[in-house]
């Protein structure tokens, strides 16, 4: 029997079901400015600098969603994610790689790890397992001592995508709790003043991955993320920055979504919020402050751009 999908494949589904909703036109104008920002090396890069890891994942998630992943241009990633398969990476880059290769599995058919050891998932499981820190949460990486909700988050999604659940998740749950902040979200890490909207998505994501989302907190989350938007439509990092951004609003109207609260936010501002982000040529600017553009942000402006879509359907 298959397997269930994963948190970020159904995640995956659902944008993408979103996307194709959208017009022809948008579509193939967000597509092109993705497929203009592939460099020679098969990879994509930030706003300055050459091909990395973390942006390529956000444009094969980008060109996934809008159904062009696959050809020359899946080929050309892959040949890139190949060559990074030695490196020493950090848990956001291993993240980019795993989810990378997997969207190129999937939808072109390229197996990224047809060369690579039988057991590299093993050993990657066991490295992952390195970052876990005495309160039961994952650390940035080897060096770090402080456990971080969202390098926690991105070590459950990378052992979910291997098959995986990470040992000892009583634990891991312990550290979640801890990280409850009073006014309803949750802490980046311990020693954190307040709560923000992206450690608080993570958290939620990775107590939905765990079983273990309950009713209390369910509520108190959906209370706290409906007090991050702002009068400008979109949703804000936390209650100390007064100004939306396109990050913050899409990993909160998903975690509205799957908390089942998506109905009681203003989806028509957080809406005028996005589309007032997109340019002409493609793309989305972060926030109303920045004039430059990238892959990540475009992801996250057509990612909300599917929730509006499907709520309209």
């Amino acid at each position: 029997m298959p397997s269930e999908p994963t948190y970020l494949e159904q995640l995956t589904i659902r944008v993408a079901e979103g996307v194709g909703l959208l017009s022809d036109a948008e579509r193939q104008l967000h597509t092109r400015y993705f497929l203009a920002a592939q460099k020679p090396d098969g990879g994509f890069a930030g706003r300055e600098g050459g091909s990395d890891l973390y942006y390529t994942g956000f444009a094969l998630r980008g060109l996934a969603v809008l159904g062009e992943l696959y050809g020359d241009v899946a080929n050309r990633a892959a040949t890139f994610l190949q060559s990074r398969l030695g490196g020493q990476e950090s848990v956001v880059d291993f993240f980019s790689l795993i989810y990378g290769a997997m969207l190129l599995k999937s939808t072109a058919g390229v197996d990224v790890f047809a060369a690579s050891s039988p057991n590299w998932r093993e050993q990657v499981a066991s490295w992952l397992e390195t970052l876990r820190r005495a309160d039961g949460g994952y650390a940035k990486g080897m060096e770090g001592q402080a456990s971080s909700t969202y390098h926690s988050f991105l070590v459950v999604i990378c052992l979910q995508l291997l098959e995986k659940l990470p040992p000892a998740p009583e634990k891991l749950l312990a550290f979640l709790r801890s990280q409850i902040a009073e006014e309803g979200g949750f802490r980046e890490i311990k020693v954190g003043k307040r709560a923000g909207t992206n450690p608080t998505a993570a958290a939620i994501a990775t107590l939905k991955i765990l079983g273990a989302l309950d009713e209390n907190t369910r509520l108190d989350t959906i209370d706290f993320l409906l007090d991050m938007q702002t009068d400008e439509g979109g949703l804000r990092a936390n209650t100390r920055i007064p100004i939306a951004d396109l990050l913050s609003t899409f990993t909160g109207l998903t975690t509205l979504e799957d908390l089942g609260g998506i109905g009681e936010i203003d989806l028509a501002a957080a809406e005028r919020f996005v589309r007032s982000l997109a340019r002409e040529e493609g793309g989305f600017h972060a926030a109303a402050w920045d004039p430059a553009h990238d892959v990540e942000y475009s992801f996250y402006g057509l990612g909300a751009l599917s929730f509006f879509a499907r709520r309209k359907a």
